[in-house]
């Protein structure tokens, strides 16, 4: 397995976890890929309506993952939030 990257925090304070790697909900399933086309978020520190339908438990917003979610929906969620100002995001976000 790659490394994790580290937990996302953006301009307005939310913040989450993106990862990719062999050992998390993404494509292609694996760590070190060149461009990602889905990625594993998780544990947000709020909801976050544009994240919902990839919930493991929906019922649980900032306390579950949210597997194979696009990137395009990942980077406006960063943007939404006022961008990135710490962490790190997989190739293709």
């Amino acid at each position: 397995m790659t490394g994790f990257f580290k937990r996302v925090g953006c301009a307005d304070g939310f913040s989450m976890s993106v990862q990719a790697h062999d050992g998390s909900y993404c494509h292609p399933r694996r760590g070190g890929a060149e461009i990602y086309e889905s990625v594993e978020v998780g544990f947000p520190s709020h909801p976050e309506p544009l994240l919902m339908e990839w919930a493991e438990d929906p019922g649980e917003p900032t306390e579950t993952v949210y597997g194979w979610v696009p990137v395009d929906v990942v980077r406006r969620v960063i943007e939404k939030h006022g961008g990135l100002i710490r962490g790190e995001v997989p190739p293709g976000v």
